[in-house]
């Protein structure tokens, strides 16, 4: 076969494939065949050894899935370092709903171009990202434009005790998450999906929610993404309304399926994790968010233990100060080892929550998550020959990437086929101009908002 039989083909030489399959495979001296969008063989470099198409050389590069963040705001993106050391009700009375009720057009999609400029450096390729009430049509646009992978979705809120401009009717909410869902799902070549997304249940009508419910459950593969049970005060404010905990209502609503991601789920009775357990409802934990604002420690290893699928995310930039999955893996492993032990939460466990276990919440498990024939071509390679990261070996990539390594490590990222990122340089965005552009819009942004 000659080059022009296989002009749509890339041979990728690594040194190392940490490949997330059932097994939990980590190969040496392999190459990847990736033809179009998805990944066509793996193999010994050997027996490519008569391949005449494209052969990227990256010996000295370890080829991982592309991390899947599953708890992500994009519009706040903006706002990083303007909201520290508050508690969540105050973090969003005080600043942050007031900041997105500020967001015009421009201010939207520069806030969005710099997250995802972030999460791509960071080596994340998959994300679940909730909005603000409006503009959504710009997040979309800026993840279109980049290359990143997502499921999407605009805030639903027809009430709003905190901030009562920050709302719409329950009617606008619906229809708006209707016609978005209908004119973006499955866009850029199925790239962007649409996740109906009512911000918790204080922010939501009890018959907007049960509105969402049937939304999802009518709509071929939409999900429902949302926060539950973050913060004690949230907590009994929920049970003073209905007499029932954030996952009794959401269950009693119709909420809770293998369709369903609850960002946070830090305080749950044993109930609640039964529920959670039966309904197959998937919880997206974000540590570094949950310590900056005070609001608990989840008990992670007892969800996995009962059968409950867990997923990372960083939550905002304003409640973490960074989007890096690198941090959310090691302290996701290490706030767990003062409460439960040394040996809980070990690395190789936790990459699965970085990877593969957020393809399962976004139900793409089929699609992304792990390097196999068949999947779409979504990886990232890492360079782990460098002094933060030591002699790395074959019996300790785990370890390397979840306790040692940092973006930094990142060298390159492909999603569905295309190269990001490549020698830690853009392919598809312009990063000076997205730094200054987002600096021009948060000034004007601040000049708009009433904080």
């Amino acid at each position: 076969m000659n080059r022009e039989q296989h002009r749509n083909q890339i041979l990728l030489q690594v040194g190392t494939i940490v490949t997330m399959n059932a097994r939990r495979d980590v190969l040496s001296d392999c190459a990847i065949l990736i033809e179009e969008n998805r990944i066509k063989n793996i193999s010994l470099r050997k027996h490519f050894k008569n391949y005449s198409g494209k052969i990227i050389e990256a010996k000295h590069l370890v080829a991982i899935p592309g991390f899947i963040q599953t708890h992500l705001h994009l519009c706040q993106t903006l706002f990083r370092g303007l909201a520290d050391d508050l508690q969540l009700l105050d973090w969003l009375l005080k600043k942050i709903m007031p900041f997105e009720f500020a967001h015009n057009e421009k201010s939207m999609h520069a806030s969005a171009m710099l997250g995802i400029a972030e999460l791509i450096r960071g080596g994340t390729t998959t994300i679940l990202d909730m909005g603000s009430i409006s503009h959504e049509e710009e997040i979309i646009r800026a993840i279109g434009e980049s290359g990143l992978r997502a499921y999407v979705g605009k805030a639903m809120m027809d009430r709003n005790d905190l901030f009562p401009k920050l709302k719409e009717s329950r009617s606008d909410a619906l229809n708006s998450t209707r016609k978005l869902a209908e004119e973006f799902h499955n866009s850029f070549n199925e790239r962007v999906k649409y996740a109906a997304a009512p911000r918790f249940v204080l922010s939501c009508s009890e018959k907007l929610l049960r509105d969402v419910g049937e939304l999802v459950a009518s709509f071929d593969g939409m999900l429902m993404h949302t926060h539950a049970s973050e913060n004690k005060h949230e907590i009994a404010t929920v049970r003073q309304m209905y007499g029932k905990e954030n996952i009794e209502v959401l269950n009693a609503l119709g909420l809770l399926s293998e369709k369903s991601v609850l960002a946070h789920c830090i305080h749950l009775n044993e109930k609640e994790i039964s529920l959670l357990k039966k309904t197959k409802a998937n919880v997206a934990h974000c540590p570094s968010s949950n310590l900056k604002l005070a609001s608990g420690i989840a008990n992670i290893p007892k969800y996995l233990n009962n059968g409950i699928n867990v997923s990372l995310g960083a939550d905002g930039a304003p409640c973490n100060n960074n989007l890096n999955q690198f941090q959310e893996m090691k302290l996701a492993a290490l706030i767990q080892k003062p409460l439960h032990g040394s040996t809980s939460m070990p690395a190789e466990q936790v990459f699965e929550l970085a990877t593969i276990n957020g393809a399962k919440a976004l139900s793409l498990e089929k699609e992304i998550g792990s390097l196999e024939v068949g999947k779409k071509a979504d990886l990232v390679l890492l360079n782990l020959n460098n002094v933060w990261n030591g002699s790395a070996n074959f019996s300790s990539y785990y370890s390397n990437i979840v306790y040692s390594a940092t973006s930094e490590n990142v060298d390159s990222v492909m999603i569905d086929g295309k190269w990001i990122l490549r020698n830690r340089e853009f392919a598809t965005l312009d990063e000076e101009k997205i730094v200054d552009n987002g600096k021009q819009e948060l000034q004007k942004l601040l000049n708009r908002c009433e904080v």
